[in-house]
């Protein structure tokens, strides 16, 4: 029986590690990135509709008081709805058969908050098309969904893979990877962020630049080696983004004075993420950063598909 309406989790991501390796002449950066699914996620549902036309509501947890999102063309959601209706009617390896009523209600249900890094509009996005994928039975391999999803987002590509995964070129080349070592995962945003482009455009790649050792993380999940994974976390745009946005660097140290095992930014900002082997330690570092009232802060873990 064919389904008409499904409900799908988006999960969010942090970088275990993050390097740009070059720019191409387009301007777009290649990047060596070890990603990881986490325990948060977004919520989307996707309804079929009688006609063609698409609408989003989106709907907000309380700890994203104060979030507001576009619920129209400009959401990463409709985006790739239309890239993947597009893939569909164009000739080639991606054309499907597609039933006179292609019309989608989408309901989001947002708990990742926005400017965090954290790959918040992105994994909505691949939910979206995994989402379309069931609901008009085409078929696509997760290969085909990443192919779609590179032409919405460079990271929709591995939110649609999900778990552990390398990712190369400009994030759409993906290995998976063994699943890390699992943890207790602090996460803790300040109200501020900084747009992705300033933080890439004040990346100065020279001699002096330090880059992560990606494949000395990559031994550290083959060998489920938790304090090796503690060493090798590392994030290039990291020191960019706490010149333009300082507390990234001071909630990162206090989050360490707390007991975690490891700290790290993610992606380009502006959360902060923190490893505990403790879970008492956690506990006690959410309590602290909970008592003010303008962070974002939660405690999950890693996720696996």
């Amino acid at each position: 029986m064919t389904n008409t309406k499904i409900t799908l989790k988006a999960h969010a991501k942090i970088n275990l590690t993050l390097d740009v390796t070059g720019i191409r002449p387009n301007g777009y950066h290649d990047v060596e990135m070890v990603m990881q699914s986490i325990g948060l996620f977004d919520e989307l549902t996707a309804e079929r509709t009688s006609g063609n036309e698409l609408s989003l509501n989106c709907r907000f947890s309380d700890n994203l008081g104060g979030l507001t999102l576009p619920t129209g063309p400009k959401n990463l959601v409709w985006k790739a709805a239309l890239k993947f209706f597009d893939a569909c009617k164009e000739d080639g390896p991606l054309k499907r058969e597609l039933p006179k009523d292609t019309g989608v209600d989408f309901t989001l249900i947002k708990n990742i908050p926005a400017e965090a890094g954290m790959g918040g509009g992105s994994t909505d996005a691949a939910a979206a098309l995994r989402a379309l994928n069931i609901l008009f039975e085409t078929d696509f391999s997760t290969e085909e969904l990443c192919s779609i999803g590179a032409k919405v987002g460079a990271d929709v590509p591995f939110c649609v893979l999900g778990g552990t995964a390398l990712a190369e070129g400009i994030g759409e080349i993906l290995t998976p990877l063994p699943a890390a070592p699992n943890t207790h995962l602090l996460l803790v945003k300040p109200p501020v962020g900084a747009s992705t482009k300033e933080i890439y455009d004040g990346l100065m790649l020279d001699k002096n630049t330090v880059h992560p050792d990606t494949q000395g993380m990559i031994k550290a999940l083959e060998n489920k080696d938790y304090a090796l994974m503690c060493r090798k976390l590392s994030n290039v745009l990291e020191p960019v983004t706490i010149g333009l946005l300082p507390v990234i660097g001071e909630i990162k140290e206090k989050i360490l004075a707390l007991g975690a095992d490891a700290a790290l930014m993610s992606g380009s900002g502006s959360t902060v993420f923190g490893l505990f082997e403790c879970k008492e330690k956690a506990l006690a570092a959410l309590e602290h950063f909970k008592s003010s009232k303008e962070l974002y802060c939660t405690l999950t873990n890693f996720y696996e598909k």
